[in-house]
């Protein structure tokens, strides 16, 4: 009797432990189950603002390049304010050396200039070079870019970066004032400031 008993319990017992320990096996491979459709939703839903959030080469690649190098429309009518308070720079008869007037209507709101300018590097400015009617037209447009050449090279000296601003001369071209008189002309020999077109 202790022989069949040992014989059936031996064998049942081995059986239990066997059954057992796949169960455990079984249940342990269904427990990790859940939390994989959990995680795989959490991904699902929220991709695009985590990776945008967190990543900013990702979300900010473009507009930032752009932000550093040419500034937004805000900043641009800042631009403008201070251009258009900048007077135009006035020269005495055939002379195109900066007047102590035209030094003063050059620096006035330049230093705010000059700090915006710095920040963004592909903003440009032009400086225009004008003269009176009486002469040729080539001496004149020989006049209005020594006289621009001139206003760039001053502003340069209080610190706007040379390679934001050009010079384009008009010449007699574009006066502001067409009576034939030296106050009208005067009017007409002058530098005028202004953004550059993109």
């Amino acid at each position: 009797m202790r022989l069949s008993y040992r014989l059936f319990v031996i064998p049942s017992f081995l059986l239990l432990l066997f059954s057992a320990g796949c169960a455990k096996k079984k249940i342990a491979s269904h427990n990790p189950a859940p939390p994989q459709p959990a995680v795989s939703a959490s991904r699902s839903t929220a991709p695009a603002p985590s990776v945008a959030r967190n990543n900013p080469a990702v979300s900010s690649t473009t507009p930032a390049s752009q932000q550093s190098h040419y500034p937004d429309k805000a900043t641009r009518d800042r631009i403008d304010v201070l251009t258009a308070r900048i007077s135009d720079a006035y020269f005495y008869y055939d002379k195109h050396t900066l007047r102590p007037d035209a030094m003063k209507a050059l620096e006035k709101d330049s230093t705010e200039l000059r700090d915006i300018l710095k920040q963004y590097p592909e903003y440009k400015l032009v400086v225009e070079g004008y003269a009176d009617e009486r002469g040729s037209d080539e001496y004149n447009l020989g006049l209005g870019d020594a006289r621009a050449a001139s206003a760039k090279n001053y502003l340069v000296q209080i610190g706007i970066p040379a390679g934001q601003m050009s010079v384009v001369s008009y010449g007699k071209d574009r006066p502001v004032c067409t009576e034939h008189n030296e106050n009208c002309w005067q009017k007409n020999r002058r530098i005028h400031i202004a953004a550059k077109p993109a």
